[in-house]
């Protein structure tokens, strides 16, 4: 596989099987979504358009739609091979999609046309993180909301992901650092849209098996380097 980009690092082959696993689904994909739906609030976003920029192969569309019941959902990814599985996962499911062979640089969608910006464990593979962000606003409608889920750098700099996984590592950033980013974009969030999930799988120096066998005390929030951000960020409507 070639891991050579100008916008984003592919995954490697034991990524790629890894992200078709139970794990992955059940433990990662799942999670993820139940927490952003409880960042949101409630009422959670309904219906409209929902976006899933880098969708991979679209084991998110049926937990997306089941979530947020969207009109139409768009699934994103630059990776040809990715988009067959989606649609084949689309089809199994039978949840109509549009499906884009695209970077997340630079979004093949009209401004302000979509309602929800679903962006899963995507932003740590891309080089030019500033520009998808960019994207994420010009296409997110006023009062759109982006569900940002993300891997910190102290998860992707572990050895454990480096051995098995690749990233561009000169853009990954800390939880702090994304939450800077998004509100230097205009997104607007409070303290009780974000979260700092502390899961097992995300402590990859051990999988939090030291704090199982009773070894080592799970340090508190803010003792810790976290390794996981999750943002329910609304892009303003207009005045």
């Amino acid at each position: 596989m070639n891991y050579a980009s100008p916008t984003y690092v592919e995954e490697t082959r034991i990524g790629f099987r890894f992200l078709s696993t139970f794990t992955w689904q059940h433990h990662v994909l799942r999670v993820a979504i139940n927490d952003l739906k409880k960042l949101c609030g409630e009422p959670a976003p309904q219906g409209g358009v929902l976006l899933d920029v880098g969708c991979g192969q679209g084991k998110s569309f049926r937990l997306l739609r089941d979530t947020f019941q969207p009109q139409q959902l768009i699934g994103l990814d630059a990776d040809p091979h990715s988009i067959a599985l989606s649609r084949a996962e689309a089809d199994k499911e039978q949840i109509p999609a549009e499906l884009i062979t695209g970077d997340c640089a630079q979004i093949d969608l009209p401004d302000a046309s979509v309602d929800i910006v679903f962006c899963h464990q995507t932003f740590h593979h891309l080089v030019e993180q500033e520009r998808a962000l960019a994207e994420f606003w010009r296409v997110l409608k006023p009062g759109g909301v982006l569900l940002f889920a993300e891997s910190t750098k102290a998860y992707i700099d572990t050895w454990v992901i480096r051995w098995f996984f690749r990233h561009p590592m000169h853009v990954q950033k800390s939880a702090d650092g994304y939450l800077q980013m998004l509100r230097e974009r205009g997104f607007v969030f409070g303290p009780q849209q974000v979260s700092l999930p502390y899961l097992w799988w995300s402590r990859a120096r051990d999988f939090g098996l030291l704090e199982r066998w009773h070894l080592k005390q799970p340090p508190q929030p803010g003792k810790r380097e976290e390794t996981l951000v999750n943002v329910a960020a609304r892009k303003p409507p207009v005045p």
